[in-house]
């Protein structure tokens, strides 16, 4: 195995090494009346998922002492804080009516608790490892105009039904006792007696079987066949456009062609036209060279970390409520596949001629980790300022900055020397003039921002249906686990932009604008664009989230991701042109 194949290699083995690691679900069995652990993760705004707090933050009824839970890495980055829950749920154990504590609450307990209920909050614990949630109490509206008018209700009873099938916990869901709540409309001292009951039934599901109501929603016949149809739509009319104007590029080549071995033979001393006319500047190497190698690098990178975790969407890894499999999925594979930036940047700068390889080196590295670093160092100041759960602790961000110096730098810089010491060339199939051409005078549709609106509607029309369905999973809570779908649309998308990419440098050649290079990559990478333009669209007309937390958290992350997005299908599509390039200009006879 060479030098290109080790880092892939390595990092597909530490990959599917992990899978034992964030695929860990609770296998366990249980006698009667054995303690099953039952954890409170979490209180927060239902329509605010990224703004989220300590269960115990609210004044509910807390064991003593209260006892966190060792949380594995991805939980932590996850912004999941368990915590030992205050109800004991025995296996198959009843309980009707079980007093937790009472619980005398001051002016101010209520007015966190009114506050509460008026943001609509949510909780969630964890059972055996199964997700539950419930609202902690209703606002009472009902023949009320006047905002001031409005009843304000907490619930203190909790109902429990849990399934068993033997010796194994398989379902649990939570209903609250609407006979049961306590007025918190005004500010004063009340005394509340939680309550809560548990109902055991058994079901014959298997426990293999116990995740799949988490996905039922996502899954149903219906949902699925209209899923289905949208998505099949979508790629039909993007397919019957792509190959229109596959069909239009295709004639026109086989006419130049046909035109050009026409000129040679005759003999003609007629003037160059077309594409032609520029084979002397067009493997002319373009400016800021070392940025455009970085961000292939950086692209490529990405594209075998996005590749890679499809691959384990698509094995199982990540069934509904994995807790943290993605982020650690996304952390280890990014770190590992490091030395591919490395390997590609440098090998690609010094095929360009470029002599200070170290700097390329650094900028790779910088060019998609320093704007995340900067994002997330501002919006996890704000996580901390609103004392959330998302404030990654101080030993998290240890160990991801050891993962960075220990595991990512030194990775890179390895790729970095193995690139230099690959010795490719070129393989230019043209002459490059000593002096370059004059680019003529070109109409406003063929700049730089007309071109990229062209080549970024294309493919994001073929992903755009399956946005919705992503963002309402990223930023809500749907549960996504049609991976199959998500993958061919991943795939449609890496062919319309190709596709697009080559057309608009075809035309721009066509042009006589033999300055391609960057432009082929920005009309790959302009999709990234049109998703951050869409991200303005469904936080307005789809979405319910609020607040200046919530915002910047929606806004900052998207920011990155669309970047992230910018880089890897910029890279396709540079590289779909530099392919096509060389294989005109291979096939006529340049002077």
């Amino acid at each position: 195995m060479d030098r290109k194949q080790m880092v892939p290699a390595v990092a597909l083995i530490f990959c599917f090494g992990i899978v034992g690691v964030i695929s860990d679900a609770s296998n366990q069995r249980y006698k009667p009346g054995e303690a099953v652990p039952l954890y409170a993760n979490k209180v927060g705004p239902f329509h605010n998922p990224s703004e989220t707090y300590r269960y115990f933050d609210l004044p509910f009824c807390s064991p003593a002492p209260v006892r966190d839970k060792l949380e594995a890495f991805g939980e932590v980055l996850n912004g999941d804080r368990l915590v030992d829950a205050p109800y004991k749920m025995d296996f198959r154990a009843d309980y009707d009516t079980k007093s937790v504590c009472k619980n005398k609450l001051t002016k101010e307990d209520v007015a966190k608790f009114r506050s509460a209920v008026e943001k609509d909050y949510y909780f969630q614990m964890y059972y055996d490892d199964l997700p539950v949630w419930g609202f902690i109490g209703k606002v009472d509206k009902e023949g009320k105009s006047d905002p001031s008018e409005y009843k304000y209700f907490l619930y203190r009873h909790i109902l429990f039904e849990v399934l068993y099938n033997k010796d194994r916990v398989i379902e649990i869901n939570v209903h609250t006792d609407t006979n049961s709540m306590v007025d918190i409309t005004e500010d004063k001292d009340i005394e509340v007696d939680f309550m809560y009951s548990v109902k055991w039934k058994e079901t014959e599901t298997p426990f293999e079987n116990r995740m799949e109501k988490y996905s039922q929603s996502s899954s149903l016949p219906h949902h699925l066949e209209i899923h289905w149809f949208s998505i099949i739509n979508s790629c039909v009319t993007v397919l019957l456009l792509t190959g229109f104007l596959a069909t239009i590029l295709m004639r026109v080549l086989k006419n130049d062609f046909v035109k050009y071995a026409h000129d040679e033979e005759s003999g003609d001393d007629q003037e160059e036209t077309g594409w032609k006319y520029v084979h002397g500047d067009v493997f002319r190497f373009p400016k800021n060279k070392s940025l455009l190698a970085a961000c292939l690098g950086s692209g490529t990178q990405l594209f075998v970390l996005t590749t890679f975790v499809f691959l384990l969407a698509l094995v199982g890894v990540f069934y509904p409520y994995n807790r943290g499999a993605l982020f650690t999925a996304l952390v280890v594979i990014y770190a590992l596949t490091s030395g591919i930036a490395g390997y590609t940047a440098t090998s690609f700068y010094c095929q360009l001629e470029g002599k200070n390889w170290v700097r390329n080196l650094l900028l790779t590295g910088f060019l998609f980790c320093g704007p995340l670093f900067f994002t997330f160092s501002f919006l996890n100041t704000v996580a901390i300022a609103y004392n959330a759960t998302a404030a990654l602790p101080f030993g998290t961000i240890v160990i991801i900055f050891l993962i960075w110096a220990l595991v990512t730098s030194p990775l890179l810089v390895l790729g970095g020397i193995a690139g230099k010491n690959s010795k490719a060339e070129f393989q230019a199939p043209c002459r490059t003039t000593k002096y370059p051409r004059e680019v003529p005078q070109l109409p406003w549709f063929r700049g730089t921002i007309p071109q990229m609106t062209m080549a970024g509607f294309l493919p994001f029309s073929a992903i755009y249906i399956e946005l919705y369905y992503i963002f309402a999973s990223v930023w809500g809570h749907r549960i996504y686990t049609i991976y199959s779908i998500l993958f061919v649309v991943f795939i449609m998308l890496l062919t319309v932009t190709a596709f697009i990419t080559v057309a608009m440098t075809y035309f721009q050649l066509a042009a006589e604008d033999h300055e391609w290079w960057w432009r082929a990559f920005i009309c790959g990478g302009s999709t990234g664009l049109f998703i951050y333009v869409y991200c303005f669209y469904y936080y307005h007309a789809r979405s319910d989230m609020t607040g200046f937390m919530q915002t910047s958290f929606f806004f900052g992350y998207m920011a990155c991701i669309c970047y992230g997005f910018f880089l890897m299908l910029g890279t396709v599509g540079f590289r779909a042109s530099l392919l096509f390039v060389r294989h005109i200009y291979r096939s006529i006879k340049c002077e």
